[in-house]
């Protein structure tokens, strides 16, 4: 059953480097600007994953201008946990860091298991592949929380 978009939501992992950027940028691609959509990851200490670029390039989703940052950093440059309606959190380590910093918020947090592709795959079609198959996760999750993607003009 697909439930209303919420006005915001933040996509959360390990990084801040794959997966959620990816859930970020595909779910903007999808839903349009009606929904404000952010990223973070429980430690910022990568840039964006080449790989998530390339799989998102794909789809016309463009990731190269995403800069990674953590809950901590996140809360320093002013963003708000409480101003968000939803947050998915995309990895276990995300899960535990934010149902952490919102048992003060009355917020939803729930967990996508999304498959973390970085160390799979020996070459780089294996490796894209991999890749490939997270992104297809979170395009799966995003449909079936959210319906079809929106014609955006």
């Amino acid at each position: 059953m697909t439930h209303p978009l919420p006005q915001s939501v933040l996509f959360c992992c390990d990084h801040n480097a794959v997966r959620s950027p990816m859930a970020e940028g595909i779910m903007k691609k999808f839903y349009g600007q009606d929904t404000y959509v952010q990223s973070v990851g429980v430690k910022n200490d990568m840039e964006i994953d080449g790989f998530s670029i390339a799989v998102c390039q794909e789809l016309d989703v463009e990731l190269s201008r995403h800069r990674s940052r953590s809950f901590d950093e996140m809360e320093q440059w002013g963003d708000d946990l409480s101003s968000f309606d939803l947050v998915v959190a995309l990895s276990p380590a995300s899960q535990r860091r934010a149902l952490e910093l919102t048992r003060f918020y009355h917020l939803d947090v729930e967990y996508w298991p999304i498959l973390d592709p970085t160390g799979l795959g020996e070459t780089r079609e294996a490796k894209l592949t991999s890749y490939r198959s997270a992104r297809d996760q979170i395009i799966a999750r995003l449909i079936d929380r959210w319906g079809p993607a929106q014609e955006i003009s």
